[in-house]
């Protein structure tokens, strides 16, 4: 019987609470206004879904590498093998790995591009850049770091489970029963939600609603568990893709 995955539970939402008021303080203790904040965000929205993604690829491509390994008595593959079948999966991780780089680093490059027309980075020594390159990042990676732990915090669902397990036979189990194209759309999930708060900014800064309890609201609808809102309503086992008959 497939038990339900702890982070599934309200009762962990209390981390969510912690990492939101770790991200407030960040923001008062830093003095942020809606430009650090936006920009925030974004480094966030950056950061923690690459990693997810990358988690998303590599997790599955090691347990597999392992499990041909562990038992490679039982299916009698002699080293040759082996090597060609750890270089393939490196291949199709290296393959994927480039694809989600491409587009959803594509994706927030061009959101930069975006964001530096309103709300401009003041680069040491070279004053107000008209778009956003690399000393751009450089210099938003320098600045808002320190929001990253309480968003890494807030999205540690996606990385304390196995996006795909393999049973004995090496037949993989997708975690929560999802299909593969719903497990990597979450990364970009969280990036919608993360940009329509961004949007919410904007119309606080151009409104002249510049304040502490409009940033408070706007952080607590990014750090609500909405993860377990849109958890099933029945809990199923998870999906099993068998690769015999």
């Amino acid at each position: 019987m497939p038990t339900p995955e702890t982070t599934d539970s309200w009762t962990s939402s209390w981390l969510d609470a912690v990492a939101f008021v770790i991200g407030l303080a960040v923001a008062w203790w830093a003095g942020w206004n809606s430009g650090d904040l936006i920009w925030s965000l974004w480094l966030s929205s950056f950061v923690v879904g690459y990693a997810t993604i990358v988690w998303m690829i590599g997790q599955p491509a090691v347990e597999l590498a392992w499990s041909a390994w562990r038992d490679r008595a039982i299916v009698g593959a002699d080293r040759r093998s082996l090597i060609i079948f750890w270089l393939l999966i490196l291949a199709g991780a290296s393959f994927l790995l480039a694809f989600f780089t491409v587009h959803f680093g594509g994706f927030h490059y061009v959101h930069s591009q975006f964001l530096i027309s309103f709300f401009p980075v003041d680069l040491p020594g070279s004053g107000r850049m008209s778009q956003a390159g690399m000393t751009t990042y450089v210099e938003v990676a320098r600045r808002y770091w320190p929001f990253l732990p309480s968003a890494f915090l807030a999205h540690r669902a996606a990385f304390l489970k196995r996006p795909i397990s393999l049973g004995r036979d090496l037949s993989p189990t997708i975690a929560g029963g999802k299909s593969f194209s719903s497990l990597f759309a979450e990364p970009y999930r969280n990036v919608i939600r993360m940009h329509m708060l961004i949007f919410f900014f904007f119309f606080a800064h151009f409104a002249g609603l510049e304040n502490f309890a409009v940033y408070a609201g706007i952080y607590a609808v990014y750090f609500f568990p909405w993860r377990l809102v849109r958890k099933p309503t029945t809990e199923t086992a998870p999906v099993s893709i068998s690769t015999g008959s």
